[in-house]
């Protein structure tokens, strides 16, 4: 770790240990913790996946002071404005969208043609750059903690997850309430709470992003083989959740 790191992690360990040992609580109480102990600003971003929909049920239900935003990348799937829709009304809320840049999809489109993201993993990186990972950064400006609907078990990049990590790229707590919860667990949940999903869970899309970037699965394909199934990299991710060199962020020793 560079020493540059350390002025921006020592402040948040006493609150690391604190959040970690909140992990013992259910998810409403993971959440309440996440809010009590996270002096600032907390924000979930949600992107009306499964995960995102238990954790929004909590907070709208709790109504818990957090921002609730999304990445409108602007090629999502129908059904996902669909569900936008169906949450807002279910829980009486407005969901803050945040777009990406005019001006940056203008350019990228005139450079690599409306779908150039197919034809090489720069090219798809750099799509999700603009669509993505820009306006995620305007969502969390000023935030102190930052929500997220990851699970470890989503595939093996992500097996080290724990409750709270420091991002120290941005500066901020991260927390993931469902770190240690299988998928079925989630969807047995959103059936007992009568949890608005997407419609295409039930038609094989485990994991849901952007459109042209992700299909149903195979019988046997892990749970986010769907997703920018054009590559052979399996350690996919679109820059939401990695650092700069492209590794996932890992959590830090409190």
């Amino acid at each position: 770790m560079a020493d540059a790191d350390f002025p921006k992690i020592r402040p948040a360990v006493p609150v690391l240990t604190e959040l970690n040992s909140a992990a013992a609580a259910d998810v409403p109480g993971r959440l309440r913790a996440a809010f009590d102990l996270i002096s600032g600003r907390v924000v979930f971003t949600t992107s009306f996946g499964i995960e995102d929909q238990l954790i929004a049920h909590h907070i709208f239900t709790q109504r818990l002071p957090i921002d609730v935003v999304t990445l409108d990348t602007g090629r999502l799937f129908p059904s996902t404005y669909t569900l936008w829709q169906e949450t807002e009304e279910r829980y009486g809320v407005r969901i803050r969208a945040f777009y990406p840049d005019a001006q940056a999809v203008a350019a990228m489109v005139a450079d690599q043609g409306i779908n150039g993201f197919y034809y090489s993993k720069d090219a798809r990186l750099s799509c999700c750059e603009v669509r993505k990972v820009e306006p995620l950064e305007r969502a969390l400006a000023g935030a102190a903690g930052w929500i997220t609907g990851l699970r470890a078990d989503q595939s093996g990049n992500r097996s080290a997850l724990r409750f709270a990590d420091w991002d120290a790229g941005r500066g901020l707590l991260k927390v993931a309430p469902l770190f240690d919860r299988r998928r079925d667990d989630v969807a047995s949940e959103c059936t007992k709470l009568d949890v608005p999903i997407n419609a295409l869970h039930a038609e094989g899309y485990l994991s849901i992003g952007c459109a042209p970037c992700t299909r149903a699965l195979q019988p046997g394909e892990p749970e986010r083989a769907g997703r920018w199934w054009w590559e052979t990299d399996e350690a996919r991710e679109c820059g939401l959740h990695v650092r700069a060199d492209g590794k996932l962020v890992r959590n830090v020793a409190a």
